[in-house]
């Protein structure tokens, strides 16, 4: 029984090793990856946040009716633009997306007619098994990220905001905090948002156009969609990054702990062995003793 054991538990030590080498190598393989994402994403966060920030003040000086893209609705068709993975084994960076885009579904479900547009294989996967709307799909792009994709996504939701299909745009996606930590982000894209100033405020965000500000926001507000759903897809990647690095190097020393702890266990099982042999043998000879007396 105790042999039987024992190839049972080196099994197992070996099947765990096997899989010590494999999470030890996803871990090395994720942290050279993070670091090309990393630079990306923070690469492109000023860029967007500063022309956010200038077409919310562009925004709020001209008429809604300037651009399609400034003109606000009553929100009863809502699309959601879901940022996941396309793979697994990064801990809950996906489950968190996912819950996260599901309690904005349900709890406007009553009220708003809702439809979502999917980047990752995972969110897809899981959307498509329960039946949500789902009008546009990209799977098998975010191992690195490419701005025709944002580009095309773009030129989507604009003509369907355009075409008063939908009323508003939201995104859902993990924005990077730091290698052990990432943020869910559910932010409006469509319409482009004004600011809310006091009077006293008006007269310091005023601009100089060289353009009419039409002219200008019909150049600029396709390419500030667009902007912003690259850099909440960048954002995805270098923290879908950080989480698979932080999952497999916390598995690549649960490994070790099992290892150690199989390991223990065997030579217990080894020990014990090798003493009930002893004290059979042990025995053995007493018995002969005896019987030469």
């Amino acid at each position: 029984m105790a042999a039987g054991n024992l190839i049972d538990l080196r099994r197992r030590v070996r099947s765990v090793k096997n899989i010590q080498q494999i999470t030890r190598a996803m871990k090395f393989i994720s942290a050279s990856r993070l670091k090309k994402a990393q630079h990306r994403a923070l690469s492109a966060r000023p860029y967007a946040t500063r022309m956010l920030a200038v077409l919310n003040s562009l925004a709020t000086r001209v008429d809604s009716t300037a651009h399609p893209l400034l003109s606000e609705r009553k929100e009863k068709k809502t699309m959601l633009v879901v940022i996941t993975s396309d793979k697994g084994l990064c801990g809950a960076f996906n489950s968190t997306i996912i819950k996260g885009a599901t309690n904005k579904i349900e709890s406007e479900a009553g009220n708003k007619e809702l439809s979502l547009a999917l980047v990752g294989r995972k969110g897809y996967d899981w959307f498509k098994q329960r039946g949500w709307p789902i009008r546009h799909h990209y799977v098998n792009i975010m191992a690195k990220v490419d701005p025709k994709y944002a580009r095309a996504l773009a030129l989507s939701l604009i003509k369907y905001y355009e075409d008063e299909e939908i009323d508003s745009v939201q995104l859902v996606y993990n924005e990077f905090k730091s290698v052990v930590q990432q943020k869910l982000v559910v932010e409006p894209l469509l319409p482009i948002r004004k600011l809310e100033l006091e009077s006293e405020q008006a007269s310091l965000l005023e601009y100089l156009y060289e353009q009419p500000p039409e002219l200008l926001l019909g150049s600029l507000l396709p390419r500030h969609v667009e902007t912003q759903l690259l850099r909440a897809m960048l954002e995805s990647e270098a923290a879908e990054q950080a989480a698979r690095m932080t999952a497999m190097d916390s598995a690549t020393r649960n490994a070790k702990e099992m290892i150690a702890s199989l390991t223990l266990k065997m030579n217990r099982i080894r020990q014990a062995a090798i003493t009930t042999e002893i004290i059979e043998i042990v025995s053995g000879a007493d018995a002969l003793q005896g019987d030469q007396h």
